[in-house]
């Protein structure tokens, strides 16, 4: 395929470099012109392991070129890459100034292409920019979106000093696209590639970048502290580490990666809070892993704040131990919920099949009792009762028997706190924890007749 990419900085002489070895026609585009001589002599712009002999072999195979010819670019290829730097700001900001001008640019001359052209856009920017990017080439062109072009977001996720490593094996490929044309052709490009190719939302895939480099920034303070913990103790850290990066099953896996409720249980908190107080006896800082439980409540909150804004007084509670498939009452994140909102004079039904209160003693008495001592005068052995004297449905655990109500029961208010449901498409209003409006039914527009006021203190 013939292919621009705009910025021959690192992500543009990268990927001019591996576009070039996967067999693809480049061109390069700076305003540097020192950068197109370089490219034009079979050097690369950087010094990264690998690209001098990628592009070296590149511009000797005729397959890379460089210019400043912005329109020679755009009227010889089929998708131009823009890969110009997003500086930031003191206050964290990203300049977006380079993406726009070089926007404007290409739009300019894909006013005299008779050819679809997509636009890929590989810097780094906040969701939103693809669409202003639109824009901006609709008004430079003269031409519809979707029709004379289309933009994509294609984000890097390349390491200094391996990104051609990175580049020709990558664990997945990430296109944000919404035009079907534009994802397919962007799926030959990458066709070569191993890992998985992934086509999703535009704002999703220009959301990736900032999600992925701020866990890696978290992983490794995280592990940090971990060390400065062990080093206290005479302990070794790396040891400690490479164990633990061994379980791939928990430690290392997708199964705590869910946006939902807060955790709870009789070891999450009490080991983290455990391994906290080991800190602070050894007289180690460790602000990222105090921070952990104030962030487990702040969930909490946010799932009261959400009951408490929907200004119906009957709420059924479903689910009422930390899990689904448990009785475990301890630390229950929906305990502290249901005893702040009975505090706020709720009327509180709960439903739990696997909690019998006849049947709970130990440490699981002990907390429940401390939290809510009258516990037996909300909680019902019958779903369809709890359901049916509710006018608010709390979703807190995934037990199958909570797939159906949304059929059962239509005209529900129904807050979920662990997306119990991957779409939704129900005869009432629905709201998720932490994930935007996943419900396509027009109900969801009806207005909540409030029976209570929501009062601040």
């Amino acid at each position: 395929m013939n292919i621009s990419i705009f910025g021959l900085g690192y992500v543009g002489c990268v990927g001019a470099g591996c576009c070039s070895k996967l067999g693809h026609n480049v061109i390069g585009v700076d305003v540097s012109q020192h950068k197109v001589d370089l490219i034009n002599e079979g050097r690369p712009t950087i010094i990264e392991k690998d690209i001098d002999e990628l592009i070296s072999q590149a511009v000797m195979d005729k397959k890379l070129r460089a210019t400043c010819d912005v329109k020679d670019a755009v009227l010889n290829s089929e998708i131009s890459f823009i890969a110009v730097g997003t500086p930031s700001s003191k206050e964290g900001h990203l300049n977006l100034e380079y993406i726009y001008k070089v926007a404007g640019q290409i739009g300019e001359a894909i006013a005299q292409k008779e050819d679809f052209h997509i636009v890929a856009i590989r810097s780094t920017v906040l969701p939103g920019t693809n669409e202003k990017v639109g824009k901006i080439i609709e008004e430079a062109s003269g031409k519809c979106r979707d029709k004379a072009f289309s933009v994509v977001s294609n984000p890097e996720f390349l390491r200094e000093g391996t990104a051609v490593e990175d580049y020709l094996n990558p664990p997945l490929t990430l296109v944000g696209s919404d035009n079907d044309i534009a994802r397919e052709k962007m799926h030959k490009l990458y066709e070569a590639l191993p890992g998985e190719f992934i086509a999703t939302d535009i704002r999703v895939a220009e959301m990736m970048k900032y999600v992925n480099n701020t866990y890696h920034a978290l992983k490794i303070v995280f592990g940090n502290e971990v060390g400065n913990i062990c080093k206290a103790l005479d302990i070794d850290s790396h040891k400690v580490m490479e164990i633990f990066c061994k379980d791939k099953q928990l430690n290392i896996s997708p199964y705590y990666f869910k946006p939902g409720f807060a955790y709870g249980g009789s070891c999450l908190p009490k080991d983290s809070k455990a391994l906290r107080t080991l800190a602070r006896d050894c007289y180690v800082d460790v602000p990222v892993i105090n921070s952990i439980e104030e962030s487990n409540e702040i969930q909490k909150k946010n799932a009261v704040n959400i009951i408490m804004d929907k200004g119906r007084r009957k709420v059924g509670i479903l689910g009422l131990s930390f899990k689904a498939g448990t009785d475990d009452l301890r630390c229950s994140p929906i305990v502290d919920v249901v005893e702040s909102l009975l505090g706020k004079g709720f009327d509180i039904k709960i439903y739990d099949k696997n909690v019998k209160l006849s049947e709970i003693t130990g440490t699981n008495k002990d907390f429940i009792m401390a939290k809510i001592p009258h516990l037996s005068h909300f909680v019902y052995d019958d779903l369809e009762y709890v359901i049916n004297e509710s006018d608010v449905l709390v979703v807190t655990n995934k037990e199958p028997e909570f797939e159906d109500i949304l059929n059962k029961f239509p005209g529900k208010i129904i807050v979920d706190l662990v997306r119990a449901w991957k779409e939704v498409d129900y005869e009432g209003n629905y709201e998720g924890l932490s994930w935007g409006n996943i419900n396509a039914n027009i109900a969801q527009q009806t207005m909540i007749d409030a029976d209570m006021k929501r009062t601040e203190f």
